[in-house]
């Protein structure tokens, strides 16, 4: 696939999740195999009112292509915002949220609200194409809810204004994360459109990749929940894609000494009160499945200096397997 001067071939890209994918996570997702990864969602009005804490959500990362996302409902606050987002990140793309389904901004007509206003989710699209020079791509779900499924519509509005890549999560706004991606769907919506189309939802392993890149035709696949602590699912995807053997997770020792390098690297970005309070949760992430880790909860919940990090750290290595 193509998306403005860069050449892809089945891209697979860490999804954009909020108080998640901070620079130092996106980096790592980057070193580890991500091609594409996209800036936590930042209020365009936030942007435009010159908010400091939204601005620093754009750092770029280095080693894939990196897209600053931003959402709002207002066209010209839109384009004003994705001028200020690629000014501050440098970023390769610029990214509209069209997807995001909490209640406090879907409900404001913000994120997969838009899905329910499609002629303004156009001129939003039409008005930031005309302001940047960079590629614009739009990340959206199949609808509202089930009796209001509009994405192949939606999908033909959002190419035939100027969009240059689309992401379909498989799910209605209704559905937030449960039940089953409609991998179906997002083949129509392949079929339809001209331009690369991203498939996203229950993608969770290299198998899982493989089987949607097949059934949907998707020009890629977008990863997002099951990068919690994984980083390295991006690699069995990428393996499983190209048909070479799946290969072996780190050890224990390996993994850890990721984490904490992702640690050091949110410290570097946030400060050492901001990255334990995040540490909290990714590190409970990075032990998910290792038996016995149960008994360093409470020793990462309350986290506070990146002493007590590498002590935990030490501790893991040393007593689970």
């Amino acid at each position: 696939m193509r998306l403005g001067q860069y050449e892809l071939h089945n891209p697979i890209i860490l999804g954009p999740m909020a108080g998640v994918t901070d620079w130092a996570f996106r980096t790592v997702c980057a070193r580890l195999g991500a091609d594409m990864t996209v800036t936590e969602m930042v209020s365009s009005r936030a942007l435009v009112y010159k908010d400091q804490k939204s601005a620093k959500l754009l750092r770029k990362n280095e080693g894939s292509l990196c897209g600053a996302q931003i959402f709002g409902n207002d066209p010209a606050i839109m384009a004003k915002a994705a001028v200020m987002a690629l000014e501050i990140s440098g970023c390769d793309f610029l990214d509209i949220n069209m997807g995001c389904p909490m209640p406090k901004i879907a409900n404001s007509g913000d994120g997969c609200g838009l899905m329910r206003t499609p002629e303004l989710a156009g001129d939003i699209v039409s008005a930031v194409v005309r302001a940047v020079d960079v590629p614009v791509t739009v990340k959206c779900r199949l609808g509202w809810d089930k009796g209001s499924i509009n994405v192949l519509d939606f999908a033909k509005r959002m190419e035939d204004n100027g969009a240059a890549m689309l992401t379909v999560h498989g799910r209605t706004r209704a559905m937030l994360y449960s039940g089953v991606a409609d991998w179906d769907m997002i083949t129509k919506v392949k079929q339809s459109l001209s331009i690369p189309v991203i498939a996203n939802g229950d993608i969770v392993d290299g198998e899982t990749a493989r089987k949607c890149l097949k059934r949907t035709g998707a020009d890629g696949i977008m990863i997002g929940r099951a990068t919690f602590g994984d980083p390295w699912v991006f690699a069995e995807a990428r393996a499983a894609i190209d048909g070479l053997p799946i290969p072996e997770r780190p050890c224990l020792a390996d993994r850890i000494a990721v984490a904490v390098e992702q640690f050091r690297l949110a410290e570097q970005d946030h400060g050492e009160k901001i990255a334990c309070l995040e540490a909290r949760k990714h590190f409970a992430w990075y032990l998910r499945g290792v038996s016995h880790s149960a008994c360093y909860k409470n020793q990462i919940s309350s986290l506070t200096t990146m002493e007590d990090i590498y002590r935990v750290a030490r501790d893991v290595v040393r007593d689970l397997k």
